[in-house]
């Protein structure tokens, strides 16, 4: 079925409808993207008997929908959003000028630490603050300024200063090395590269990758624990034999094993990337504390080293089932069939963690695990920060 042309009576001209465009601008309105994305989808279905909308009655619908769907503040916004033209240009130090990206100042603020819709209200009180003194074009030093007032003014001393500390790193080239271990499970992949896309670094590596690299040039047959999961390559080991009293001391023996022979291979990674000053993103259920070490201590590297961990025993049995639906290759069976052992890792991790003065954060709600992760990072980020906002914002 063709797809429903907008019309513009005033400028006379039709362009296609476009789920992707309505997201955006419903994002701008201050939807979290999954919200945004489904409004549209169901904007689509109610168009799907219509070859035509004038633009103002789509603005209708969609106005009509965000009413029904999250209220009269939402509609509101995207009624003002649609009408305002996006005439803000923000002033480079490097002479150039470019629109005013709420979704850009939304993602600034995000990886200071603040969940999405914190970060969303503020951007909008600062977008509303500059339309509704006719701004034209604002300094970006004029702009940070402002969103720091803001920030101080609404959520506090504390907020400001994260925010004041992220600009300032963002200004420097120092490389962020961000290290997260944690138990088969625990979403350290879907957390990386969640953290990559919001932080923009380009480089994530992952330890069972390096693992599949290492099988490929040692087989099974030189080296057989390397070829087995790490909750089980105690079974390995020479002359293993398994029972109620050392088990434990078995499954940590093997999982040990397997972390020497990967170290070697996780350093030549992570010393490429100071070697480039890089920023970097290292996962695995490899990544035990003692790799810390492995780290030369007079880089100037900011290095953020996290234990991920699922508190909860059923939510965890429940990924590893859900895992299964969504990716059989990944053999969930497997998984649950020896959870016992995996959650056993898990606590000799964050114990190990624990000891190490590590920060171990609760992956049982997504948002909430990467606002702590942004947290921790900013708190490595503060450690030898002095500056002040005029000295920051130039």
């Amino acid at each position: 079925m063709a797809k429903t042309l907008i019309i513009d009576l005033t400028a006379g001209r039709q362009t296609p409808f476009l789920r992707g465009i309505l997201t955006r601008s419903l994002q701008s309105a201050g939807l979290s993207f999954e919200d945004a994305f489904n409004t549209a989808s169901s904007i689509r279905q109610l168009l799907d008997d219509k070859t035509e909308i004038s633009t103002s009655d789509l603005r209708e619908l969609v106005t009509q929908q965000l009413q029904a769907s999250f209220g009269e503040a939402t509609a509101q916004r995207y009624q003002t959003a649609s009408h305002t033209p996006a005439t803000i240009l923000v002033e480079r130090s490097s002479m150039q000028s470019t629109p005013f990206s709420r979704g850009e100042l939304r993602r600034s603020l995000e990886c200071c630490g603040l969940a999405e819709g914190g970060a969303m209200a503020i951007v909008t009180r600062i977008y509303d603050h500059l339309v509704s003194r006719g701004t034209e074009r604002i300094s970006s030093r004029e702009l940070g300024l402002l969103t720091h007032r803001y920030l101080r003014r609404e959520l506090g001393a504390d907020a400001a200063k994260r925010y004041l500390v992220w600009t300032d790193y963002r200004h420097g080239n120092r490389p962020l090395l961000i290290l997260i271990g944690g138990a088969p499970g625990c979403g350290k992949s879907t957390l990386a590269t969640e953290l990559a896309t919001r932080l923009d670094i380009v480089r994530t590596q992952s330890t069972d990758m390096l693992r599949e690299v290492m099988r490929m040039m040692l087989p099974h047959r030189l080296l057989p624990i390397l070829h087995t999961s790490s909750f089980d390559a105690w079974k390995a080991l020479p002359s293993p034999t398994e029972s109620l009293t050392d088990r434990d001391s078995l499954l940590i023996d093997g999982y040990l094993t397997q972390v020497e022979l990967l170290s070697v291979a996780a350093e030549a990674v992570l010393q490429r990337a100071l070697k480039e000053r890089v920023s970097l993103i290292l996962e695995g259920v490899h990544m035990h504390p003692s790799f810390l070490d492995n780290i030369p201590q007079e880089e100037d590297a900011i290095v953020v080293p996290i234990m991920l961990c699922v508190a909860d025993q059923k939510l965890l049995r429940q990924r590893f089932t859900g895992r299964g639906q969504q990716a059989p290759n990944r053999r969930a069976k497997r998984y649950l069939d020896n959870f016992d052992a995996i959650w056993r890792l898990q606590t000799f991790l964050t114990a190990a963690a624990e000891r190490a003065n590590l920060r171990i954060i609760a992956n049982d709600n997504r948002e909430d695990a990467i606002s702590a992760v942004m947290g921790a990072i900013i708190d490595a980020l503060s450690k030898d920060f002095s500056g002040t906002p005029e000295e920051v914002f130039v």
